[in-house]
């Protein structure tokens, strides 16, 4: 007799088995995943130790502290005062300064001031950039002068009169009705002609008188006067005034409230 055969064109298979066996597959040794873990920990003890030692670099150490401030741009102010008003403590942590209540604290306490940046200047400065407003007029009053900028802010009075700064009269007429200005409104309107005016015209302007809203009056030197009118169409009057004080130099006072109807005359 002939042994056990195999199903013809196969494998042979195990005595007692209907099925044939899956492939096993291998198991990854536990210990491949350790230096992942300890390269995580390494890494996250190294960044606690950077952030740590960065914070404590920033506010606890000696370093990096307030050691010197320094203020430029001032002309009438003067360094130091702008430095006091500041109230920078020396020592303080440069990281812990707050420039915009540094900057706020300086426009309060020095109205003279118009524009203001306060840079840390690392390792342990402060600088401090500083604007001064300009006046464009004074008010008298006193015996003492109110300066007056271009925004129309009284920001400072001082008891010289600054040279070449026209002296704002300010006579409003008391006129009963809905067309009363009040003082700010007026100082505005005197501010606005006085940036309009030619440039010639605004140096040579002493006295800028306003009784109104619409008449508004500048004494030039060697006594010459243009009445300006309003504050409206200052382009216009600019070019008209201009071109009448070429055709008449020699005339006393000019008329431009209406620029396209101007006047001159000798006195």
């Amino acid at each position: 007799m002939s042994g056990p055969t195999t199903a013809e064109g196969g494998e042979p298979q195990e005595p007692g088995s209907g099925r044939s066996r899956l492939p096993r597959l291998p198991r990854l040794p536990a210990a491949l995943s350790a230096p992942r873990t300890r390269t995580l920990i390494l890494a996250a003890a190294a960044l606690l130790a950077v952030t740590g030692g960065g914070l404590w670099a920033l506010y606890g150490s000696s370093w990096l502290r307030v050691e010197k401030v320094t203020a430029a741009g001032t002309d009438v102010l003067s360094p130091e005062e702008v430095r006091a008003a500041a109230g920078i403590a020396s020592g303080t942590p440069l990281v812990s300064v707050d420039t915009d209540a540094v900057e706020n604290r300086l426009r309060g306490e020095l109205p003279r001031i118009d524009e203001v940046d306060v840079v840390r200047s690392w390792p342990d400065g402060i600088r401090l950039k500083v604007t001064e407003r300009e006046p464009v007029l004074i008010v008298e009053k006193g015996g003492k002068f109110i300066e007056v900028d271009d925004d129309a802010i009284r920001y400072a009075t001082v008891a010289r009169a600054p040279q070449g700064v026209p002296v704002l009269e300010l006579t409003p007429r008391r006129t009963p009705g809905p067309q009363r200005f009040g003082t700010g409104e007026l100082t505005r309107a005197a501010v606005e002609v006085m940036t309009a005016v030619p440039a010639r015209v605004a140096r040579e302007t002493r006295r800028l008188k306003v009784r109104s809203y619409d008449s508004i009056t500048l004494e030039l030197s060697g006594g010459r006067t243009v009445d300006w009118g309003s504050a409206e169409d200052g382009g216009a009057k600019n070019v008209t005034l201009a071109a009448l004080m070429k055709a008449a130099p020699k005339a006393g006072h000019f008329d431009v409230s209406v620029p396209t109807a101007p006047a001159s005359a000798a006195s």
